[in-house]
């Protein structure tokens, strides 16, 4: 008995659906992640003996059998990244970064420290040392000294560069204690700006020669219209240098120039430089009345607050700005 075979021809339109099949479009089929994983994805949830998902799943595909992609994508980190400024002033700032991963805090603290540049002295020509603080332990402490001056406004130094008005900013320090006088202290007040360049002679060219000094400078830095109005100071002018006894004497010129803080610690733009987390407050109950009250008058922080809930009824809810706060205290 003879057997009749039929071929079926698959259409296009049959192909595309195959080719974009995806089994998570199926209305059966679970899609995101379970409650207890997307805790450990977003969260470090803090235990009494100690914090738990405290590193980052980076791997893109670690969810992907579940639908969910875990990549860090630029226009979704665009989305969800946000800075919230708590606080500012000439010396402090505090700020929130939301929607974004401790690694990432992170990275922005070490830039922070490391690549944002600033001007620092680097050159320290002494002239005349007699005080009891060694020649290099004194350019020590003046290479630690904070430069008022936007780094932006001018160039790198390189090993080929001759020091000029676009890259190097000279200060002179010249003080003395008179004999019979009592020991003096050397403060920061006491540099001065040179804004023509160096004033000390470095080769003596002859009487038909001009001299030469440390910088080439073909303009005053005065001249420019950042500083004229603005001349260039350590930005703290009571920072102790050195103390000089009766008959001492010190004479020099520090030359500043850009830097980063990966080359030297002195080129760092800030002393410190620190992140926390963000905490959340999660209820496990409702508490309301005067138990609600009660919550908030205990907390010592007071990260609880109390909303209305109409009809002499009141509940206790964590407040997200003194969360904010806590984070930075």
């Amino acid at each position: 008995m003879g057997t009749n075979e039929v071929t079926r021809i698959v259409t296009d339109e049959e192909k595309r659906e195959a080719k974009n099949f995806n089994i998570f479009d199926l209305p059966d089929v679970p899609t995101g992640l379970p409650p207890h994983l997307e805790l450990q994805r977003t969260r470090v949830v803090c235990k009494k003996d100690s914090n738990i998902h405290p590193t980052a799943i980076t791997f893109s595909g670690a969810y992907s059998s579940m639908g969910v992609d875990n990549s860090v994508r630029l226009e979704n980190f665009s989305e969800d990244f946000k800075v919230d400024v708590i606080s500012l002033t000439e010396t402090d700032m505090v700020f929130d970064m939301i929607g974004v991963h401790a690694g990432i805090a992170n990275a922005f603290r070490r830039i922070l420290l490391a690549e944002l540049p600033s001007m620092a002295i680097e050159k320290v020509y002494v002239a005349n040392n007699t005080s009891v603080i060694q020649d290099e332990v004194l350019a020590h402490r003046l290479g630690l000294i904070p430069i008022a001056a936007d780094p932006r406004l001018f160039e790198y130094l390189s090993e080929n560069d001759q020091p000029n008005e676009k890259n190097t900013i000279v200060f002179k320090l010249h003080v003395k204690c008179l004999k019979g006088d009592p020991r003096r202290k050397v403060l920061t007040s006491e540099l001065k700006w040179l804004p023509n360049g160096s004033e000390l002679i470095k080769e003596s060219g002859g009487s038909t020669t001009t001299p030469k000094t440390y910088t080439s400078f073909n303009h005053s830095q005065d001249s420019f219209p950042e500083f004229a109005e603005n001349p260039i100071t350590p930005t703290l002018k009571d920072i102790l240098i050195a103390k000089l006894g009766p008959g001492q004497e010190i004479e020099l010129e520090a030359h500043a120039v850009k830097g980063i803080g990966k080359t030297h610690a002195k080129w760092s733009p800030v002393a410190t430089a620190w992140y926390r987390m963000l905490p959340e407050v999660v209820l496990l109950k409702e508490f309301e009345g005067k138990h609600a009250e009660e919550l908030v008058k205990v907390c010592p922080k007071k990260v609880f607050d109390i909303e209305d809930m109409g009809q002499g009824e009141v509940k206790a809810f964590p407040s997200f700005l003194q969360m904010s706060l806590l984070a930075f205290e």
